[in-house]
């Protein structure tokens, strides 16, 4: 739930069957969060994706993480006959 039980303005949003402007409020009702035209009463129930994993890139590892050290082993070479 991201929004209170009070029906608040979005300030420039859209309606996306009137196109109206300045018209649609966004409210919870019963744990779940909509959004509604007051032009032409359009009204949906919006569904917010999870946030997704960061991928591990070396820009956002931590200098623990960056001086750690890798154990690396060598593996003999052996001619081919």
């Amino acid at each position: 739930m991201a929004y209170s039980n009070k029906r608040r303005f979005i300030a420039g949003a859209v309606c996306p069957r009137c196109s109206e402007m300045d018209k649609l409020v966004v409210y919870s009702e019963d744990g779940k969060d909509f959004r509604e035209c007051v032009a032409c009463g359009y009204k949906d129930e919006m569904r917010f994706k999870p946030a997704q994993r960061e991928l591990e890139t070396r820009v956002n590892q931590t200098e623990a993480e960056k001086n750690a050290l890798q154990v690396v082993t060598i593996l003999p070479f052996t001619k081919a006959e």
